[in-house]
């Protein structure tokens, strides 16, 4: 089900969706969380509620998403609610903003923001310099960004470090979670040597890639290289080398050890509505994340 409510006030929008909930029993009371969508466009918001709608089926949340418009156009807000098999396991409320309304946003968030629950922020493209700072980011208890999309994602990802604060995350870092998983196991066995240097190789603009660098330069605490070409990654020992190498738009990988056969893994890359429903599991400070961050500044670039 979807209602469009044009030229109205969050006080309306308020009073339609109790109106819903008395007459045709849609309730929030088994919502774990509200999630508030900062976007950039009317037409970026579709992408963002179709991965926020994904992701509420592990996590049902309200959903808030403020699409902003034209500055200078007269100050307006037109709003649509989601329900139903519109809106997957969430209740999305949309909110488009038209002139002043666009510096005011947290004003406009507050009453549609679930009493009791945790507040998550997601910003899928155009992450504001410091989220923790933002009128929206401040209500929040966890803070989302997407280097990827950024104008230089390189350049942006290794500015999280100077904006990061408690409940930071960013997607580029869940996006590697299958590639953390598969170098931990691989290090997990014989012959138990310390790694003498590691090469991670791949697209310049895929900051997933330096953040791993970093993880893999703030845990071993050898020289790291960072290149762009082929997508692999390569642990030296002394004895041993392992590399894990995929096409680029492959979804099988190679895990390659120094004496034994090749084995194939399936290592597709991770969808953004995955990634966001891995963020929306824990709602405390993710300490490695940071450690990833403070790691780039130990990389070599080539």
């Amino acid at each position: 089900m979807i209602i469009d409510i044009p030229h109205t006030t969050t006080g309306e929008v308020t009073k339609r969706i109790v109106q819903l909930r008395e007459s045709n029993g849609v309730i929030t009371m088994m919502r774990v969380l509200t999630l508030v969508v900062c976007t950039l466009d009317s037409s970026e918001a579709e992408d963002a509620i179709d991965a926020a709608n994904d992701a509420s089926r592990e996590h049902p949340c309200r959903v808030v998403v403020l699409a902003r418009g034209d500055r200078d156009a007269e100050t307006r807000l037109d709003a649509q609610i989601r329900v139903g098999g519109d809106a997957g396991a969430a209740e999305v409320i949309v909110l488009r903003l038209q002139g002043e309304l666009i510096n005011h946003e947290s004003s406009v968030v507050i009453p549609f923001l679930l009493p009791d629950t945790p507040v998550v922020a997601w910003w899928p493209r155009g992450a504001p310099e410091f989220p923790s700072k933002d009128s929206v980011g401040r209500l929040a208890t966890r803070r989302i960004t997407d280097a990827t999309y950024a104008a230089d994602p390189q350049a942006a990802i290794k500015k999280r470090l100077g904006s990061y604060a408690a409940g930071d995350t960013d997607l580029a870092w869940s996006r590697i979670t299958y590639w953390r998983a598969l170098l931990a196991a691989a290090l997990d066995e014989p012959p138990f040597e310390p790694v003498e240097s590691v090469l991670v190789s791949g697209l310049r603009d895929e900051p997933a890639l330096d953040t791993l660098a970093g993880w893999l330069a703030g845990r071993l605490g050898c020289p790291v290289i960072r290149r762009s070409g082929a997508l692999r990654v390569e642990l030296h020992r002394p004895s041993v080398s392992v590399t894990i190498e995929r096409p680029q738009t492959g979804r099988t990988a190679t895990l390659t050890r120094t004496g034994d056969p090749d084995q194939r893994i399936a290592l597709a890359r991770r969808e953004t509505r995955d990634c966001l429903a891995e963020e929306l599991r824990r709602l405390d400070a993710d300490e490695i994340y940071a450690e990833a961050l403070a790691g780039i500044e130990k990389v070599t670039y080539e």
